[in-house]
This record gives C-alpha cells, sequence and structure tokens, in this order.
C-alpha cells in the first residue's frame, strides 16, 4: 500500500484551548514525513525511486524490476510486478539510466528466472510482488516479495544501506544473491572483485562505465548470522575461492533459519577503497539494528522537512513535502568518513573543511533548485559550491554535469556559473572561501573554451546550424551564464568583464527573427534557416524543445526580449498564443511533456514562462497560469510528476509556486510573484530568523493576488528581493476570485 498520512484526521485535535480529561487519550500531530510519498513520480514520467536514503546521502537503497527501457531509467517503475534485486545507487528523475550497483537478491526455494530484456539473452532472477503489500516513507521501504515468502525492509545511514529480510516460518534454510554484475550502464562492468572475508563479512568493488565513464563502487557488508556455504559465480562459472576477479561476479550465500528467520545486511560504500567503505560502516554504526538505523534516518528527515512548515490542504500538503522530499536527494555526500573521493581527473582527493558533493545537473538545476536552497538549506549549499570549485581545480574547468566523481558533459552550457555566482552574490560563499577574483577566472575560463560551439559563438555572436546539435538554445543559455559572469565581474568592481560579457549576454538577440517573432537558427554567413515550423522538434537547433518553447528564454533581459517583439501588447499577445497553440500530430520525444498548448511544464526551459505576465502588467495571467500548472500538472499519483523529476527541479517549482513567488532569474536576487497556494507557511532561516508567508482568503476560487503586505507595510512591486526574505518578517497576500 502506498505511504499516506494516516494520522491527518487527528491534526493539531488539541488546538481547542480545553485540556483533556484524565482518561482522554492525547493525539500528536502527524509528522512532515507522513505527508511524504515516495511513490509520486515512479509512474509515468517521473523516474524517481522509492526506496530508502538519508537527505543528500551517499547510498540510495531501492529495487529494482530488473528491466532495461526508458520506463526504467531510476531501476523501479510503479506498474511493474516483478523484483530483481535491491541496489545501492540511484538517480531521481534523470533522463538517462546509470547506476544499481551492488545488488542483493533474497530467496528461498527454487529460484524463479523471467526474461526482463531483449538485450539480454539470459533469464533474471525476480519474485513478484504486489502494491498491497509495498510501502514507503522517508528513509523506509518495505516490500513482501511473493515467491520466496521474505518480507524485504530497506533503511540507510549516510553511507551506508541496511536491509531487513524476514523469512516466513516455514522455511528451514534460505540463500541471499549478490549480483556484481547487474547495472544500468551504458557501457556496463569493466571488473568487479568479492573477497570472502569471514562467514559473516564479504567486501569487494565494481568498477564501470556508462554515463560516467569511470565508476568505482568498493563496498563492505556485514551480515547479522553467519552464512553456512556459499557459491561464487564469476563470468557463469563456479569458482571456489576466498578472493577473486572477473567481469561479473555472483555470490549465493546459504544462511540456516531454523533458529532465526530474519537476517541484518549492512553495507557501506565508497569510490576509494573496501578499507574506506568498511570505515564508513564503522562510523554510520556496525552495531547498530535496523530499527536504529530507520528512527535516526526519519529524524534527520523531520529536520529537514522542517525548515519550511506550511499549513493548507492534505492534498497540497503531500505535494509541497514530497517535493521537498525528492529536493534533497540531489546532490549528494560523494566524499568518504575521512574526506577521501575519487575526482574528475581519476586521482583519489582529499575534502577539507566540508563534505565533497556529487550529481550536479545543472542544466536542470540552475534555474530553481539552486535558489531554494540558498533560502531554506544554506549550510549545505556552501559544501555544494565548494565541491563546484573542488571539481574546477581537478579538472580544470567549472562541472557541466557532474556525476560519480565525473565530468559527464551531459546536455549545454557552463551553468555551474550562474549557480556560484548566485551564492557567491548572496554570501553564501564569500572571500574567506574563494577570492572573488579566483571565482571569476574560473568562470571566465569556461566562458572563453573553444569545445561545444563557443568559438563561433564568441566570433560570430552565436552558434551557426552548421555546428550541428542544439545551436540556438546553445546561444541562449551561453548569453544568461555570460550576463551572470557580468554581475559577479560588477560586484568585484571588474569593469572591463562586466562590459565585455554584458555585451555577449545579448547574442541571444541575433537569432530573433522579427518577421515570424521567433528565435531561429542561423547559418555562419547570417541566413536564417528555411523552411522554419515553430512546432515540429529539431534537435539539431533546439534542446529537448522546440521553437515554442526555447523562445522566450532570455531571464536576464526580459525586457530586452519585449522590445524585440514589438512591445507589451505584443509579447502579451505571444504569451497568450504560447499557452493556446495545439501541438501538432507528429510524434514527440517522450521525454517532452506537460502540456498546456505549447507551453511544457515537464522539461526545463520554458519553468519561467508563467511569470512573464508580470513584466506585462499582467499579473493576474501569471497567477491563473501558475494555479492551472499546480492543479492539473502535479497529483498525488504515482505518475503525479508531468515530466523528469531532473534532480529536483520540478520539485523547485513546485514549492516556490506553492509559496508564491519564483526566480525567474536565478542569479538577479528577485522573485517574481504568483499565486500561492498555501495557507501559510513559516521558512526558519538562519540566526533564529524566521520568514512568514500568509495567503488570506485563499482558496481554489480565489487565485488572483488582490494586494501585498509585506512587514505590515503596503508593497506595489511584483518582484520580492533575496535580502527581504532571508532578513525575515511577514508577507501577506490578499487573495480574490476577481483578477
Amino acid at each position: 500500500m502506498k505511504h499516506f498520512a494516516i494520522l491527518l484526521s487527528t491534526l493539531f485535535l488539541l488546538a481547542c484551548s480545553q485540556a483533556p480529561t484524565k482518561n482522554q487519550a492525547v493525539q500528536k500531530p502527524a509528522a512532515l514525513i507522513d505527508f511524504v510519498d515516495p511513490f509520486i513520480g515512479t509512474d509515468g514520467k517521473g523516474k524517481t525511486y522509492p526506496g530508502a536514503t538519508q537527505p543528500y546521502g551517499m547510498v540510495q537503497l531501492s529495487p529494482d524490476n530488473g528491466r532495461n527501457g526508458w520506463d526504467w531509467i531510476s531501476g523501479y517503475f510503479y506498474p511493474d510486478t516483478v523484483i530483481a534485486g535491491f541496489s545501492h545507487t540511484h538517480l531521481s528523475g534523470t533522463g538517462a539510466g546509470d547506476l544499481y550497483d551492488i545488488s542483493f537478491m533474497p530467496i528461498t526455494g527454487k529460484a524463479k528466472f523471467e526474461q526482463l530484456d531483449d538485450v539480454k539473452k539470459t533469464a533474471t532472477i525476480v519474485s513478484s510482488f504486489s502494491h498491497e503489500n509495498e510501502q514507503a516513507s522517508p528513509g523506509y521501504y518495505q516490500v513482501y516479495l511473493d515467491d520466496y515468502q521474505v518480507n524485504v525492509e530497506l533503511t540507510a545511514g549516510l553511507r551506508t544501506g541496511v536491509q531487513k529480510y524476514t523469512f516466513d516460518q516455514q522455511h528451514q534454510s534460505g540463500q541471499i544473491k549478490l549480483d556484481l554484475g547487474y547495472s544500468r550502464n551504458w557501457d556496463s562492468t569493466v571488473e568487479t572483485e568479492l573477497t570472502v572475508i569471514n562467514e559473516r563479512t564479504i567486501a569487494g568493488y565494481r568498477k564501470s562505465t556508462g554515463w560516467a565513464k569511470d565508476q568505482r563502487v568498493f563496498f563492505y557488508t556485514v551480515f547479522s548470522q553467519p552464512f553456512v556455504n556459499n557459491k561464487i559465480l564469476v563470468d557463469g562459472k563456479e569458482i571456489h575461492l576466498k578472493s577473486l576477479r572477473g567481469k561479473d561476479i555472483e555470490a549465493w550465500l546459504a544462511f540456516d533459519l531454523r533458529q532465526q528467520n530474519t537476517i541484518e545486511v549492512k553495507t557501506a560504500i565508497s569510490s576509494v577503497s573496501i578499507e574506506n567503505a568498511q570505515q564508513n560502516l564503522l562510523q554510520d554504526g556496525l552495531n547498530k539494528s535496523f530499527a536504529q538505523y530507520k528512527q535516526e534516518t526519519e529524524q534527520l528527515w523531520e529536520q529537514a522537512l522542517a525548515k519550511v512548515e506550511i499549513q493548507t490542504n492534505d492534498n497540497n500538503k503531500v505535494q509541497f513535502y514530497t517535493a521537498m522530499y525528492h529536493s534533497y536527494l540531489a546532490p549528494r555526500v560523494f566524499s568518504d568518513i575521512n574526506g577521501e573521493y575519487k575526482g574528475p581527473d581519476g586521482n583519489i582527493h582529499q575534502a577539507k573543511g566540508h563534505q565533497r558533493y556529487s550529481f550536479f545537473s545543472l542544466w536542470d538545476t540552475f534555474r530553481a533548485l539552486h535558489p531554494w536552497k540558498t533560502i531554506t538549506d544554506p549550510v549545505h549549499s556552501k559544501d555544494m559550491m565548494l565541491s563546484l570549485l573542488d571539481h574546477y581545480h581537478e579538472y580544470g574547468l567549472l562541472p557541466v554535469w557532474n556525476f560519480q566523481g565525473n565530468e559527464t558533459d551531459m546536455m549545454m552550457g557552463y551553468h555551474a556559473v550562474p549557480v556560484l555566482a548566485d551564492a557567491y552574490l548572496k554570501g553564501i560563499i564569500d572571500s574567506n572561501d574563494i577570492e572573488g577574483e579566483a571565482l571569476l577566472t574560473a568562470m571566465r575560463k569556461s566562458a572563453m573554451q573553444s569545445n561545444f560551439g563557443i568559438s563561433d559563438y564568441q566570433n560570430l555572436g552565436y552558434v551557426p546550424y552548421e555546428y550541428g546539435i542544439w545551436n540556438v538554445s546553445l546561444t541562449l543559455e551561453y548569453a544568461f551564464d555570460d550576463w551572470s559572469i557580468a554581475q559577479l565581474a560588477k560586484a568585484l568592481g571588474h569593469n572591463g568583464d562586466y562590459d565585455y560579457f554584458s555585451q555577449r549576454a545579448k547574442n541571444y538577440q541575433h537569432h530573433f527573427d522579427s518577421d515570424s517573432n521567433f528565435m531561429r537558427a542561423k547559418s555562419k554567413t547570417g541566413q536564417f534557416k528555411a523552411d522554419f515550423d515553430p512546432l515540429a522538434y529539431h534537435p539539431e537547433d533546439y534542446c529537448e524543445a522546440n521553437a515554442w518553447q526555447y523562445n522566450f528564454f532570455v531571464p536576464h533581459d526580459i525586457h530586452g526580449l519585449i522590445d524585440l517583439m514589438g512591445g507589451d501588447d505584443a509579447f502579451e499577445t505571444k504569451l497568450d498564443q504560447m499557452f493556446t497553440t495545439k501541438q501538432a500530430t507528429e510524434k514527440l520525444p517522450e521525454w517532452i511533456s506537460g502540456y498546456i498548448g505549447q507551453y511544457v511544464h515537464g522539461n526545463e526551459p520554458a519553468h519561467h514562462v508563467p511569470y512573464l505576465y508580470q513584466y506585462v502588467n499582467q499579473g493576474h495571467k501569471t497567477e491563473q497560469k501558475v494555479r492551472q500548472i499546480m492543479q492539473d500538472l502535479y497529483t498525488t499519483e504515482p505518475d503525479g510528476l508531468a515530466g523528469n523529476e531532473d534532480a529536483g527541479q520540478m520539485s523547485a517549482w513546485y514549492m516556490f509556486s506553492a509559496l508564491g513567488f519564483y526566480p525567474v532569474n536565478p542569479v538577479s536576487g528577485e522573485y517574481v510573484f504568483g499565486s500561492p497556494v498555501v495557507e501559510e507557511a513559516t521558512i526558519q532561516l538562519a540566526d533564529n530568523k524566521q520568514f512568514k508567508i500568509v495567503a488570506l482568503n485563499q482558496s481554489t476560487d480565489n487565485i488572483y493576488v488582490k494586494s501585498i503586505t509585506l512587514n505590515g507595510q503596503d508593497y506595489h512591486k511584483f518582484t520580492i528581493s533575496h535580502q527581504d526574505i532571508i532578513a525575515g518578517g511577514e508577507l501577506v497576500f490578499h487573495m480574490s476570485s476577481e483578477p
């Protein structure tokens, strides 16, 4: 069964002034974790996983269905009916699959095999299961394996996965299979190693190449009771050794269940060594029970969610706190307890004074996830910024898409730039962490390289279509990144850099065609590409979008874009057309989803667009659109996300919008007002300060903002600054049913 808030009906029962009688039971409010449903996003387009992890945890211990199609990017797809194992690493809502390292599976009797993948010739061991015998909550997952009569429970420490297998009483013996070859790597396993240390302990590693070309996962596993026998298969052949290497190693460990039918399995991982994995396990707690791990992890989740406390209806609470839960799944800790980690140069490095984080899906998360963290979690955000700088020192460039200690160069842009610029301008990092000039130098290096069409961009002012893939999108996103560099240069007093990058930030204008009112691909000689169709999917010109969805991606110069499009009225008309123009009938890639006309919420380039009406004095249209998106494109069902979760960006959009504002330009330090769906919200800030949001008369009908006050004073701007928020205070929206 899905884990919903079963205690919601008792919420705040004691809020009344009358004290309970002697025999009256005292009902406590539901915990915030009760409003989180990890199954949201596991169906449809979301591509999330339901398993156990801590906030920013190195381990993501979750079930895998064993299939290899698009729907199984995260290992688990809600409509599936079988489970093939429980592995320790997963991605949250990305557009491509990887990981599933160190996979365990409990088995009794004769193993059930099923052909799950047309590519793989061999069948996979599986068990059927039912959602009626399954549940998940922050830091916990449980499922009953029907074919083997085993109840499986999962929880996690920061670097350790903890499994609890309870075999039905009729079984006198059982097995646990460890499959080191199982993965979702593109190019699969390079080498695995397994060592049987004693009858309770095994260790080894899995090295593979995939999305990240050099992946290393070392592990150290301890069982709560001894195995009485073991069988090791290397590339399908049985080997009787205690330590061995091979491409695909399977270990079959047999257990006597007559005295104890429950087995706990603790597995810590590391990117450096088996010894580090062992130390990680000792730090997390070798002798702690499953129940202790679960309790401690649930407490950490409760503390994380309590940074923003809201009052609203139960449905919105589930959506909000599940979104907040997803926002803590990336980036995640990558350094070991001793600070060591594998760097993008292939060497072992030492984090000093901070945790090293990995899994930066920057093309997605620069837009809203990292701005969200600058408000709600500046302490961990600082460590993340320092991790981006670590990557620069080790690799020579700021990261594009950092993953498992690798640079993948996935997607486009140099979007570590706006994330770092924003953090520096907001004081998340300062000159004690890195000198401003050194940070500016790192940004210049990304902006002045010759790869990824940047040479043409510098010389021509745009990326021509002769370059190939995503040329229009590249120019637009480079222009925003350049504007971000200019803002840092201005703050540091580097006027030359400010002027140069401010000029480059206008390069988006080269692609604008005034005849069609669209951003269009252009040749090296300056001619627009022929046969233009704004509805067509042209990946050579636009990244995961069509011309409509990228037409408004000029977040740093909205007023300049308005002028290009012919002024306020023409701009408003163009926005209206975006939300009403129906999609052409040709098949589009399935990662383009969540349509309202040509607005696509399931992918990131247009996330800011509903808020652009504010810039032409049509705020009521922003209010209507953001409410429509929250109402129609987010639900509490497993398919409740309109597109890939994308490491927290989809969730960050919802959280900002639910509170009533959004970072259209994530480096400006300004947030644009929308229409809050909460009745009240309190953000816990540094130095024991709070920022409170109140939406008076808010309802599904009263979606329009009649007036706003800030700290008791009438407020007439359509933006609020970051400084106003972190100073603490109270923002009050007065809501109405009329625009």
